[in-house]
Formats: structure tokens, sequence, C-alpha cells
């Protein structure tokens, strides 16, 4: 449990000093990346990452088509994290190709997005 938590928190800490988190947008500005859970069944995942750079980095492959894009921590607060709630969408949390990666509920990451940035 201590590495989820670490991996959180650095995600946390990252975004808290940014305001941004990061996704990968096709060049169209219509879609974002999502695939497939490696924990659940039948369930989608974002990915999301704390920094510029560690997104571009997955601009490759099949994904070499797509953009990466900022979105404000207000703004995932404010609509994202609702949204994608309702849709069963999981968030994963500064993803990594190829390895298992933290597969948090949107809620979950924004209530530890929230209690950092009230402290």
């Amino acid at each position: 449990m201590s590495e989820m938590n670490t991996e959180l928190g650095q995600f946390v800490s990252n975004v808290q000093e940014s305001q941004l988190l990061w996704g990968l947008q096709d060049a169209g500005g219509e879609g974002w990346v999502v695939c497939d859970s490696s924990e659940y069944e039948d369930t989608d995942v974002m990915p999301l990452w704390s920094s510029e750079a560690l997104a571009k980095s997955h601009c490759t492959e099949e994904w070499a088509n797509y953009l990466v894009a900022s979105i404000s921590l207000v703004e995932f607060l404010e609509y994202w994290v609702e949204d994608l709630n309702n849709d069963g969408v999981l968030i994963g949390v500064d993803w990594k190709a190829n390895e298992d990666c933290l597969e948090l509920d949107p809620v979950d990451v924004a209530k530890a997005l929230a209690e950092v940035e009230a402290e």
C-alpha cells in the first residue's frame, strides 16, 4: 500500500505545484487517450500525468498522433471528476506504458488533490 501512497503523493505534489494535469488529446481536440484497465474487466482508464514531459514521453506508437494537453486543476475538480465518475472511467496516475499503474477512482484522486490544497 505504501507504494500506492508514494505514487499518488508524488502526483499530488507535482499537480499542486503546477496547478495542471496533463493528458493526451487527438489533433482535432475532440478526444482524449483512454485505455483498458489492467486491473478491472470492462473498465476504461484515462492516463493523466503530473508533468508535461511525462505525458509527452507517451506520444509514441499508437499514440504518436496525439498531442499533450493541459487541464487546469480547477477545471479538473469542477468538471472532469464528475464526468469521469459518471462514465465509470478510472484515472491512471502518472501512467507508464507496459507497466502496472495506479488506477484510481476520479473522486479519490480529487479528494487527494483537494486535501493537500486545503492544508
